[in-house]
C-alpha cells in the first residue's frame, strides 16, 4: 500500500490540481450562515466573508471551503435558493480575487454545479452523496475535486468505528463511480463529529486513523472547535484553537493530508513543525528519496 506521504495530484474542476502527501495542506472554513455552531454571524456580508477567506489565505490556507447552511445537530434547514445567495457572491467574489481552490460546502447538485459555474474547483459533501446522489454526477460532469464526508447521522451504524467507516464510504465510493467520477477526484472525510457522539467515539477514531489508509484515497481531518475538543479541555467552541491544532498534528503524523479550520494560523504552524518533524524521521528521509 502506498505511503499517505507519497505525492498524489488531486483533479479539481477549472484544469487546477492539487499535490497532496508531502505536506499537509490548510482548508479555512467560511461559513456564510448566522447559526453555524461556533462562528455563526461572523461572514454576515459578501464582502465579510470575502475579505476573512483573503485573510485566511495570508495566513496558510491553500483551500476556502464556503458553506451556506449550518451543519451543526438541530440546525434549520435552508432552501437551495437562500443557500445559493449566500454562496454564490463569495465564491465569485474569491475567483476574481485570488489562486486559492475554492470548495463548496454543500450536498444539493444544484447548488454544486451553479458553484462550480461561479469558480468553484471542489465539492465538499458532508452526506458522502447518499442524500442527493445526483451531486456525484455533477463532480463527473465538472471535473471537480470531491470530498465525501463519512457520518453516522439518521443512521444505524456499526459498532466498530471503522466498519462503519468502511461500510458507509464504500457505498459512496460505488455512487462515486456509478456516476463516472475519476479516482484521482476523491478525497475522503471521517467525519469527525457527525454521528460520533462521545468524546471516547471520537479519540478512538483519531487513534484508529491510519487503519482508513486501507481505503486507498488522501484523508481529510476536520476536527475544528469540536465539540469532543471541549470536552477534553473545558473550553468553550471559541478557544479551542489551541486544541485543534494539536490534534491536527496528531492526524497528521497519521497520514492525515488536508485538514479544514477556523483558525488557520495555529493549524498551519501546527502542520508546518509536524513535517519537518517527519522529513527529519526516518519516515521522512524514505518518503524523499
Amino acid at each position: 500500500m502506498p505511503s499517505p506521504f507519497d505525492p498524489v495530484d488531486w483533479k479539481l474542476a477549472h484544469g487546477r490540481t492539487l499535490c497532496l502527501g508531502p505536506e499537509g495542506l490548510i482548508m479555512a472554513i467560511i461559513n456564510v450562515t448566522p447559526d453555524s455552531f461556533s462562528d455563526g454571524g461572523v461572514n454576515a456580508s459578501t464582502d465579510t466573508a470575502i475579505g476573512n477567506a483573503l485573510r485566511a489565505v495570508k495566513a496558510g490556507a491553500v483551500i476556502i471551503d464556503v458553506g451556506g447552511e449550518s451543519t451543526r445537530p438541530g440546525a434549520a434547514e435552508v432552501s437551495a435558493a437562500e443557500e445559493q445567495a449566500r454562496v454564490l457572491p463569495v465564491i465569485e467574489g474569491l475567483a476574481a480575487h485570488c489562486e486559492a481552490i475554492i470548495s463548496i460546502d454543500t450536498y444539493r447538485a444544484d447548488t454544486a454545479r451553479k458553484a462550480i459555474a461561479a469558480g468553484a474547483h471542489v465539492i465538499n459533501d458532508v452526506h458522502g452523496l447518499q442524500r442527493e446522489p445526483a451531486i456525484a454526477g455533477v463532480a463527473a460532469e465538472t471535473g471537480a475535486g470531491l470530498v465525501i464526508m463519512h457520518t453516522g447521522r439518521g443512521r444505524e451504524t456499526l459498532d466498530d468505528p471503522i466498519e462503519d467507516q468502511l461500510l458507509f464510504l464504500g457505498e459512496s465510493l460505488d455512487i462515486a463511480t456509478a456516476a463516472g467520477v475519476a479516482r484521482q477526484q476523491i478525497v475522503l472525510d471521517p467525519g469527525f463529529g457527525f454521528g460520533k457522539e462521545t468524546a471516547h467515539d471520537n479519540l478512538a477514531l483519531m487513534a484508529r486513523f491510519p487503519e482508513l489508509h486501507a481505503l486507498g484515497y488522501p484523508l481529510l481531518a476536520g476536527t475544528s472547535r469540536k465539540r469532543f475538543l471541549g470536552t477534553v479541555t473545558g473550553r468553550d467552541p471559541a478557544d479551542r484553537g489551541a486544541a485543534t491544532a494539536a490534534s491536527s498534528a496528531l492526524l497528521r503524523m497519521a497520514g492525515a493530508a488536508i485538514f479544514r479550520v477556523h483558525d488557520v494560523a495555529f493549524n498551519s504552524d501546527a502542520i508546518k513543525v509536524t513535517d519537518a518533524m517527519l522529513s527529519a524521521s526516518d519516515r521522512g528521509k524514505e518518503r524523499h528519496q
